[in-house]
């Protein structure tokens, strides 16, 4: 079996869709054998590429110390043995993200929910500074197809959203760089070699906060070769091939994929 923990290829191929799931709550926040390697390097982050990571509004405060109280709580009853330690001078949002492997959002709702705090170290080709302060339809509106298929069903869940009820979901995509913090968007490369190719998942679990009415938006980021995953599983090459080839048009452009499933046909049999 793969140490791999997600992997949500559909045997019928790409689907645009909210894919929600009930979360249990005790598994919020998810803690593995990277957390030591990834808590440094959203250290380094946070010290070198700050305005990069981090971007906040007055809006996002009150949520943002609510949501800090959340995950200290979270920790101790659900990983007592990692360390919290705290920097008061600092924004809760950043003080949060340093305790944990998600990158966290806080949205707010006035007359659009908006996303009013961040601390996002590992962006998949996603620049933080151009969202903060923007709606949902704002921040995925170059998606394609999320506007006819997706725009009216989220707002809907946010607004329905309870804090005893909370969800999670997957995403993924296929990159060239195995690297966690990846903010700017580059055409990817031309290889045919398994071993330059990463299948990158997103586990985000979405949880209303009970005071502020706030939305968190959690993103678990795991990162590893397509050259691994066709060694540990056999329906790995069919399904992502799948999913290349009826991904629409538009969705390859935006994504990168243009070509890239005629370049791995022949490495993935």
């Amino acid at each position: 079996m793969s140490a791999f923990p997600y992997l949500p290829l559909d045997a019928k191929g790409w689907r645009l869709h909210m894919g929600l799931r009930p979360l249990d709550a005790s598994h919020w926040l998810e803690v593995d054998a990277q957390y030591g390697e990834e808590i440094a390097l959203k250290n380094e982050l946070l010290a070198t590429h700050r305005a990069a990571v981090v971007a906040t509004r007055s809006e996002g405060d009150e949520a943002s110390k609510e949501l800090l109280r959340l995950i200290v709580e979270d920790l101790r009853v659900h990983h007592p043995a990692l360390p919290i330690a705290l920097n008061a001078s600092e924004h809760p949002i950043i003080q949060a993200s340093r305790l944990v492997q998600e990158d966290l959002c806080v949205l707010v709702r006035d007359s659009a929910w908006r996303l009013v705090a961040a601390c996002v170290c590992f962006p998949s080709r996603w620049d933080l500074a151009t969202k903060i302060g923007t709606t949902l339809d704002d921040i995925h509106a170059p998606v394609p197809g999320y506007a006819d298929a997706l725009a009216q069903p989220t707002i809907s869940f946010f607004d329905r959203l309870k804090p005893e009820r909370s969800f999670w979901r997957l995403n993924w995509t296929l990159l060239d760089d195995a690297a966690l913090f990846q903010p700017r968007r580059i055409s990817l490369g031309r290889s045919n070699n398994l071993d330059d190719w990463f299948l990158r998942v997103e586990r985000q679990t979405l949880r209303r906060l009970e005071m502020t009415g706030a939305i968190v938006f959690t993103i678990r980021t795991y990162v590893t070769s397509v050259s691994r995953l066709r060694d540990d599983h056999d329906d790995v090459a069919v399904n992502l091939l799948r999913a290349l080839d009826t991904a629409s048009s538009e969705l390859q452009q935006y994504k990168g994929w243009v070509g890239v499933a005629d370049q791995l046909r022949d490495a993935l049999p």
